[in-house]
């Protein structure tokens, strides 16, 4: 929902050759890491490129609720000095994290082993997740729960006031759960180790490498095994934020359905355990390509052009790529209902508890828009038609969801009649400069309410 509590209707329609850069905002989980570290640096981390969306600026607030210093400059540059590891100050006012499953998670994990008490709620959408995930963990270094009943929001945290450190393998593939792990294990004494048996992102182990802390990693027959010595001083960083692959998704997705496109995404990051999608795009057919690929800030990144790409076939993507690409699920299956014959996706059970359902969600909005699809509890199935014979023509509940209501608008990009979405509102939590963004490329959105 809008600022004022109204749904914003929205409609996409079908349009020309979209072409141009596509300048998306900053990488949400590195803007959400490069502030939670920054305030247990000591000392003074300057940030630039900071994705100013609804998600990161919760996380801003957090962090300025638990005593560290949040500087905004204008422009995506952004200081924060921090209180060191074990220096959180209790917060006066409940902390209210939005829509952002992770930012609550990790400021959980950041907060859980200094003796202080935290509140944590979000929006009608958070308050659903589930958060035992994390919960169950954190009161294995000693640290107390309380939420509501099956661990949901609005949750206290009662930090541990003597934390012990922890062997955990985490059982579902998350790197919402591996990283409040290991923030809370840097108040811990000795080591703190987090057991994986798929890779999942890897930005906090990066950064906290980065940050000064002795951390390793070490792939064994048990998994992943990552070990995080505790209690270390974290040195203050510069951090240049890279351009988020999950905000590039859309605009590279609506140039590979519509005709005639050329675009380019500048600055992408294109860490491995976030590519999977433009991976499994150009193993579909697409024109997609890296160009001038360089590391910033110890991430890879490049410059993205996609080029509209009418053969696309459909694939089955591998589900250990899964961990890789989970929040572009729903505009890949967009993408595969423009492609010839069906795309699988199989191990995504994670789709069904983020801020949607997310397989109901797209599966019920792709079969009133005409096209078939198959699902169940880990996996579902999309049959393409191919370009240029997906009717459209309906409108589709977002269910409060960003990624959900920005698919929708591209699959009217391409389909024979416009798509609408009940509520456009949440795509400010991600993406608040999509609309205009995707104009400057030529494509059709308009607000209906």
């Amino acid at each position: 929902m809008s600022s004022t509590g109204m749904p914003i209707v929205m409609s996409s329609q079908k349009c020309g050759p979209l072409t141009g850069e596509a300048h998306v905002p900053g990488d949400k989980s590195i803007s959400h890491r490069s502030l939670i570290l920054g305030a247990l640096a000591v000392g003074e981390t300057k940030i630039t490129g900071l994705l100013e969306g609804e998600d990161v600026l919760d996380t801003a607030k957090a962090m300025r609720a638990f005593g560290a210093e949040v500087i905004d400059h204008g422009g995506g540059k952004w200081s924060v000095h921090g209180v060191g590891v074990g220096g959180f100050a209790e917060p006066k006012q409940v902390i209210d994290c939005g829509n952002s499953g992770t930012g609550v998670r990790l400021i959980m994990g950041a907060m859980a082993t200094t003796p202080i008490t935290a509140t944590f709620t979000g929006d009608a959408s958070l308050n659903k997740r589930p958060m035992a995930r994390v919960t169950d963990p954190i009161r294995a270094l000693g640290a107390q729960a309380y939420g509501r009943a099956g661990g949901r929001l609005p949750m206290t945290i009662v930090g541990a006031a003597e934390p012990v450190p922890l062997r955990y393998t985490v059982p579902m593939p998350s790197a919402q759960v591996k990283s409040a792990v290991l923030l809370a294990g840097l108040n811990a004494p000795g080591d703190t180790v987090v057991i994986e048996k798929e890779a999942t992102r890897d930005h906090t182990e990066r950064m906290l490498s980065g940050f000064g802390a002795t951390i390793t990693t070490e792939e064994t027959n048990e998994g992943r095994v990552i070990t995080l010595a505790g209690q270390p001083e974290l040195q203050p960083q510069v951090i240049v934020v890279p351009r988020d692959p999950s905000s590039a998704a859309f605009p590279v997705c609506a140039a590979l359905i519509t005709e005639g496109s050329d675009v380019v995404v500048p600055n992408i990051g294109l860490n491995p355990t976030r590519a999977g999608l433009f991976t499994t795009l150009r193993e579909m057919g697409a024109d997609l390509s890296y160009e001038n690929p360089r590391e910033e800030g110890g991430e890879p990144v490049a410059d993205l052009r996609a080029r509209y790409s009418p053969a696309m076939q459909g694939i089955e993507v591998p589900p250990e790529r899964a961990a890789s690409m989970i929040d572009e699920y729903p505009v890949l299956s967009v993408v595969a209902a423009f492609a010839k014959g069906a795309t699988v996706m199989r191990g995504v059970k994670e789709l069904r508890v983020k801020e949607s359902d997310r397989i109901e969600a797209m599966a019920s909005g792709l079969r009133a828009n005409g096209i078939e699809v198959e699902d169940g509890p880990d996996w579902w199935i999309v049959h393409g038609k191919g370009i240029g014979q997906v009717p459209g023509g309906s409108r589709c509940d977002t269910h409060l969801d960003h990624r959900i209501a920005m698919s929708f608008l591209i699959l009217g990009m391409a389909s024979q009649a416009p798509v609408s979405i009940d509520d456009g509102g949440p795509i400010a939590t991600s993406f608040p400069i999509f609309e205009t963004l995707m104009a400057t490329l030529g494509t059709k959105i308009t607000r209906l309410t």
